[in-house]
């Protein structure tokens, strides 16, 4: 995913700003920007799932978006449509410590981010990833980390844009062969003395290994 645990993709396809044949809004309205909570999965849930999933190569279970949802919808957020509240985008994170890190840190993952196509272009993308960011930040977070897809670029402009910088290439990372970056954005200082080498150890995410999108193409 990054998206992007089971799988930790925080971009999937590169695909451009504007999907061909999809209709741009007019004038994009101010969208509203809500915090996901548990009363919400009713009415968002399969829509979120509808939407990360135009993306994914290999679909997932609902029971890895409920993983983050349960435990961390705190950290998770929705853009809506002002009008009908219609999902047009969504940020699924999460928040625990490190412990093969000496001494252990307290890392936030960006596991999946999507935009509504005809949305994309007018920084729903970006504001998404700063309320989660904000959000991990306030939780005293150590650093926020995800990957991404090495040919999608867009995905790479937005997150190094936010201060993420590229720690490692994942060879054939996902599921389709594809290889990633993985991208960490520091929080606090780190010493320099110190033996911990923030966000380059091996087994980081494996438990979600499939394909998550971690950005495709949302900008």
């Amino acid at each position: 995913m990054a998206t992007t645990s089971t799988t930790s993709h925080a971009s999937a396809q590169p695909e451009p700003s504007k999907a061909a044949g999809d209709a741009t809004p007019a004038a994009l309205p101010e969208l509203k920007y809500v915090q996901y909570e548990h009363s919400l999965e009713s009415t968002y849930l399969p829509a979120i799932r509808a939407l990360i999933s135009k993306d994914l190569s290999e679909p997932y279970s609902i029971y890895v978006y409920r993983y983050f949802l349960y435990q961390w919808g705190h950290l998770c957020y929705m853009a809506l449509h002002p009008d009908d509240s219609s999902l047009i985008g969504v940020i699924i994170c999460k928040l625990e410590h490190h412990a093969s890190h000496s001494p252990a840190t307290l890392r936030g993952y960006i596991a999946m981010l999507a935009v509504s196509a005809a949305y994309r272009g007018h920084g729903v993308a970006t504001a998404l990833v700063k309320k989660a960011i904000d959000a991990m930040t306030e939780r005293n977070a150590d650093e926020i980390v995800l990957e991404t897809e090495e040919t999608n670029v867009p995905a790479m402009r937005l997150y190094e844009s936010l201060g993420f910088l590229r720690s490692k290439k994942l060879h054939r990372y996902y599921l389709n062969g594809n290889s990633a970056y993985r991208l960490v954005l520091m929080l606090k200082a780190v010493d320099p003395d110190g033996a911990a080498d923030f966000a380059l150890d091996e087994e980081d995410d494996h438990t979600i290994r499939y394909s998550v999108p971690a950005i495709p193409g949302v900008l």
